[in-house]
């Protein structure tokens, strides 16, 4: 779900260290509180909904001024004027970030506020779960410029990734840690809202073809240093270092691991560091608009190009063609051949690298080959069961070989690994599981956290509605859907739709056509 739901909304939060009411439209910084302006605290609200994600100004408008015309000149004003009231520095935001010609983003962690309780840390302490419990914080960019931080980014992620490998350890995900990048925030703070009790911070600094590396590993609860270690290498030796990392943390908190089963756990890193850094740069630019998911396919492309062997890039190439085909449904099957012919040849190429296995996964349940499609995405867990992909993945396939009961269980999964995971493919994923099980109010829930305008979604709005006896909206996201896709028909929508089960598939159909939907 998103971190803030519209019920949530209108509960007490806390934004970095601000205490929010948006009851009051009040906030409290530092025992000071501090009435807001009701536009400013929606405005607020709007961004915390969406925390991490760029929101733009049209929807900015659309959602907090929807009752009045105004120009996207009072957005500009109402940010500014917010960010003075939070002390915010946009050149160096804690809070609202700008996005260059796309809008805004809420930098800072998002939670419900939870009042101190007499003995904090001891609650604190119960809550841990049983095994170590880590998280990777942003690794901090010392090079001194900004266009370097995917790299300073991917580094973060990728120890992240290797160590979420290992089954002895509690590791939070990407999305959970990079909600702190340059945020301010005590370690003990920290692990109370991450519930761990390990931390590992650093730094980067890129100095042509040298490259410095400072590592620290924290006890949360004394504040103390377990390990300190200081790297100055070449930039090719990166993936090295990446490994000291890894083998030292988990040596640490688990004890002595056998050799053999390191190398297991190990994926196989690409022999070209320039291949390397078009992976960084395309998966930054891969959930932008169009042209961003062009320029990311273009360098999924040259990092192969670079280093023939490099699987991950295989599979995140796939899935851009797999996109590509997914939303426009006029685009011709062979596109979608293409990207499983990739993902096949990524996990030829690292059958150790989990996401490869997620990927092909996916592709073999959009051909229909479900046993395959089930055994892909269920290795993807086995490699790495810390990844909250890889368990929103084995849900999505288990939704089309009519096990929605489980698929629901798995969902929940991705999002006990990570609290932050809101991905819209994912809601949609859910949202048809519940609607195989005929809770359509369910669904309808879970479909409206499925944000954009894709036709798809829309039509299984109209779906639910009609199911649930609203007729009136039910025509009302119908007309929705045909303004987007005058051309909608339900047998090609559903020619996309890979359910194993013919029940399954009708039950679906029958609600659109309920709906009112052309078939």
């Amino acid at each position: 779900m998103p971190l803030v739901s519209s019920a949530a909304a209108r509960s007490l939060l806390r934004i970095a260290d601000l205490r929010v009411d948006p009851k009051l439209d009040e906030i409290c910084k530092d025992g000071r509180t501090i009435k807001l302006e009701p536009k400013a605290m929606q405005l607020l609200m709007c961004l915390a909904e969406r925390a991490g994600e760029v929101v733009s100004v049209e929807e900015l408008l659309d959602q907090v001024w929807k009752d009045v015309v105004v120009s996207q000149d009072s957005v500009y004003a109402a940010v500014a004027a917010l960010r003075r009231t939070l002390g915010d520095d946009p050149k160096s935001p804690r809070y609202i970030a700008n996005v260059v010609r796309r809008g805004y983003r809420l930098v800072a962690p998002v939670s419900p506020w939870v009042e101190p309780q007499a003995d904090p840390t001891a609650n604190a302490a119960a809550a841990l779960p049983d095994k170590p419990s880590i998280v990777v914080m942003p690794f901090v960019n010392l090079s001194g410029d900004p266009a370097q931080a995917y790299f300073s980014d991917g580094i973060t992620e990728d120890i992240i990734t290797e160590l979420s490998r290992w089954r002895l350890l509690a590791v939070r995900s990407p999305s959970a840690s990079l909600r702190y990048r340059g945020v301010a925030v005590d370690t003990k703070q920290l692990a109370r809202e991450l519930n761990v009790r390990f931390v590992i911070e650093g730094s980067i600094r890129r100095m042509g073809e040298r490259i410095r590396i400072s590592v620290q590993l924290v006890d949360a609860e004394t504040g103390s240093d377990i390990w300190v270690e200081k790297f100055d290498r070449g930039v090719e030796e990166i993936f090295a270092v990446q490994d000291r990392v890894v083998q030292t943390i988990v040596s640490t908190l688990v004890g002595r691991v056998e050799v053999s089963a390191a190398e297991r756990a190990r994926r196989k890193p690409p022999t070209s560091l320039a291949a390397y850094e078009c992976v960084l740069k395309g998966n930054a630019l891969s959930w932008d608009d169009s042209l961003g998911a062009a320029e990311a396919m273009r360098l999924f492309e040259q990092a192969i190009e670079l280093d023939p062997g490099y699987a991950l890039a295989h599979a995140l190439l796939a899935v851009m063609f797999c996109r590509r085909w997914h939303d426009d449904l006029r685009s011709p099957d062979s596109v979608l051949e293409k990207a499983y012919v990739l993902a096949k040849r990524a996990v030829e190429l690292d059958d150790g690298e989990s996401t490869c296995h997620a990927i092909l996964g996916q592709l073999c349940l959009l051909q229909r080959h479900y046993d395959l499609a089930v055994q892909y995405t269920r290795r993807a867990v086995e490699i790495n069961p810390n990844n909250q992909w890889n368990a929103a993945d084995l849900g999505s396939c288990l939704v089309y070989t009519g096990e929605s009961e489980q698929a629901l269980t798995w969902f929940a999964k991705a999002r006990e690994i990570d609290p932050y995971f809101d991905v819209p493919w994912c809601w949609r994923a859910a949202g048809l599981a519940c609607m195989n099980l005929g809770r359509y109010a369910d669904a309808l829930l879970r479909l409206r956290h499925a944000r954009g305008r894709l036709c798809s979604n829309v039509a299984l709005t109209a779906a639910c509605h009609a199911r649930l006896g609203e007729m009136d909206c039910a025509r009302a996201s119908v007309a929705t859907c045909l303004s987007i896709r005058p051309d909608f028909s339900i047998a090609q929508f559903m020619s996309r739709e890979p359910f194993k089960n013919p029940a399954d598939a009708e039950q679906i159909a029958s609600s659109l056509r309920l709906a009112g939907l052309p078939d």
